[in-house]
Parts: structure tokens; C-alpha cells; sequence
């Protein structure tokens, strides 16, 4: 028996907050970070994984599967492997080690450059051949099911269907995924606020189950159903903080679909002001940001080739996406340690992303 291993990187989060779970519209990129999960089959049903980075590991069996109450980062992988079985496949025991250079916590999904990776491994150690969004699609249950997170489809078809100086966009009500060329002349600055984020404590859920009573109050399927105009005839009937969460959510939507106009225009300068905006969505409506993520999107605002920053990913922490001139990225990036730390008592790890291929590139589906 062989060994193998399958990488997938992380993913930026560009424009379209929250926005997956309501059948929305987003952008996104996947990041020149990931993880690599390799491994070998073993004679017996036994699995083992084991974390390069931090020592730690699990052994549990395919008989046995069930969340792991210390080890909690191993449930993304074993999620995948319990969505593995549930789809019929026929799996041996096997022994396998997660490293790579994506910070967990940090809304660069880490956790689905895991399952994505974790997927990527089982189809090479047993043969199985599997469609791009279908990859996605599982690994995305195996989070919602076996993690406990209602997350929705962004994170994994990013990480599977990134390309190269692209962006992804992703329709979640029709499924459709096409890629974007990134403008020239211009970069993505990633910067960690340094509040972690832990996205099964429960204000993601929560956030979605308030999602899906504003839309059961409005008497749509889903925010994606609902206009500006029916929300606001709608807001003296609707509970404030219910509007307040469908304002985010109709509004994001609206900004994706003016960035991808925006962009094929080349009018970046209007991507940026709709970055902006999506921030101070979140900040207000969504109430997802944080005190060191409006400080630390605030300042980037501030410097100079900046044309737009908001929080990425699911917030309550984590890290700023800022759009920047390219000539400018390492001095924005040294700036924006810089002032950040003198205003938090935190510097703060901050890099110029490159856009990167996905995994299903890098596998050659």
C-alpha cells in the first residue's frame, strides 16, 4: 500500500458575508496558504490522524466514529470520512498527518482546507473518482453534520475550484461557480486581528437561525428571494434585530453583483467603496465584527493605495481582507502592523496574498 496525500489551500473571503447560507451571491479567492493532509492505508479499520504542527493526535475506528470532545480540530476530518461512508464508499483503516501554513481561527478556513484535503486523501488511498462541486458539497455536510456548524457552500467550493489570479464567484440558489480575473496592478493584503474565532461557540448558528426567521417573517424562501423595496415596506412589521440581520444579507448580495460589474468594468476603485460598505454592514446590521477588527479595518482605510478593507469570514474575530495598490502592498502591510500594534499592544501577522490555484488544479480534475 502506497502512501498519498492531497493538498487544498485556504480561501479569502472577498465580498458576500454571510451570504452562502441565504442562497446568496459571493467572491472569493483561494490563498497561496493551505494544508496537506498525507497518509497510508492500514490492514485493520483503525484511524489515526495526527497534527504536525502541534503533536497532537486521535486514533478512533471506522466502527466508532464520533466527535471528539479534546481533540475537537480532528471532527473535520472525521466528518469527511463519516460522509464517505454514509455515500456508500467502502474505506480501510488508515494513518494519516495534517500540516501546512493556514492559521486556524484566523476566517481564512482552515477547516475547509481540511476537509477539502482530508477528502483528497481518501479518494487517492481508495481510488474514487469524484466531481468537483460534489467534493465541495460533502465536505460542506461534513461540517454542518458532523461538526455541529451550519456553515454553507463558500469555504469548500473555493478551496476546490480557486484559480490563479481569479476570483470565484459563487451563486449558491443556482449553484453556479465561475472565476473572475483579478485586476492587474493591484493585491490582497490578509492581516489576524489576534481574537481568535471559534465558529461552533454557537453566534455563526445563531446568526443563521435568525437569517432563516427573517426570511420565514418576509414569506420568502430565503433573504436571496427578497428585494431592498420588500424589506423596507416590510420593516415597521419586522422585529428590529430580524431587519437588521436581513438589511446585512439583502445588501451584501446587491454589493457582489455591483463588484462583479464593477470589476468588468475595471473600476476598482468602486470595488473598494463596496468593500467599505460590506464592513460597515457587518459592524452595524450583522453584528459580526469586533472592537480590534473595526480598529484594525479603520486604519488600514487610513493608508495610503488602499482603496477598500473589511473583516473576512464568518467574524467574531479573525482577520481584515484589504484591497491595495500593488506598489503599495508591503509598505500598507508594514504600516498596518505597525499602527495596529501601537493602538492594541498586539502586532499582528499581515502578508500580501497570492491568489492561488484550488484543489481541483492541483489534483488535475
Amino acid at each position: 500500500m502506497s502512501p498519498a496525500s492531497a493538498y487544498a489551500p485556504g480561501r479569502v473571503e472577498f465580498l458576500g458575508n454571510h451570504t452562502d447560507y441565504n442562497q446568496g451571491v459571493v467572491l472569493a479567492a483561494a490563498i497561496d496558504r493551505g494544508l496537506t493532509v498525507a497518509g497510508i492505508s492500514r490492514q485493520d479499520e483503525a484511524i489515526i490522524f495526527t497534527s504536525k504542527t502541534s503533536g497532537a493526535g486521535i486514533q478512533t475506528s471506522l466502527q466508532r466514529l464520533q466527535q471528539q470532545a479534546d481533540e475537537r480540530w480532528a471532527n473535520y476530518p472525521l466528518g469527511v470520512v463519516q460522509q464517505f461512508l454514509n455515500e456508500g464508499y467502502e474505506l480501510r483503516g488508515f494513518a494519516a498527518e495534517v500540516s501546512g501554513d493556514v492559521p486556524a481561527g484566523a476566517g481564512l478556513s482552515s477547516s475547509a482546507a481540511f476537509e477539502v484535503a482530508t477528502a483528497g486523501l481518501l479518494m487517492k488511498l481508495h481510488e474514487i473518482r469524484m466531481e468537483p462541486l460534489a467534493i465541495a458539497k460533502l465536505c460542506q455536510r461534513a461540517e454542518n453534520e458532523f461538526v455541529g456548524v451550519q456553515s454553507g457552500l463558500l469555504d469548500q467550493v473555493t478551496s476546490v475550484f480557486g484559480r490563479a489570479n481569479h476570483l470565484v464567484y459563487l451563486d449558491c440558489q443556482s449553484e453556479e461557480v465561475r472565476t473572475i480575473p483579478f485586476p492587474a496592478g493591484f493585491a490582497l493584503v490578509i492581516a489576524e486581528s489576534g481574537v481568535r474565532h471559534s465558529l461552533v461557540a454557537g453566534e455563526y448558528n445563531r446568526r443563521r437561525e435568525e437569517c432563516t426567521a427573517a426570511a420565514e417573517a418576509l414569506g420568502a424562501e430565503s433573504l436571496r428571494d427578497v428585494t431592498p423595496d420588500h424589506l423596507e415596506l416590510a420593516r415597521a412589521s419586522l422585529d428590529p434585530v430580524l431587519y437588521q440581520r436581513a438589511a446585512h444579507i439583502v445588501g451584501e448580495n446587491d454589493r457582489v453583483w455591483r463588484a462583479v460589474n464593477a470589476l468588468a468594468e475595471a473600476d476598482v476603485a468602486e470595488v473598494g467603496v463596496l468593500m467599505n460598505a460590506s464592513h460597515e454592514s457587518s459592524r452595524t446590521n450583522f453584528e459580526n465584527s469586533t472592537p480590534e477588527l473595526d480598529q484594525m479595518v479603520t486604519i488600514a482605510q487610513s493608508l495610503p493605495g488602499v482603496l477598500g478593507s473589511r473583516l473576512t469570514g464568518g467574524g467574531f474575530g479573525g482577520g481584515t481582507v484589504t484591497l491595495v495598490e500593488a506598489a503599495e502592498a508591503e509598505e500598507v502591510v508594514e504600516a498596518l502592523r505597525a499602527k495596529y500594534a501601537e493602538a492594541s499592544g498586539h502586532r499582528p501577522a499581515a502578508f500580501v496574498c497570492q491568489i492561488a490555484d484550488g484543489a481541483a488544479a492541483a489534483w488535475k480534475l
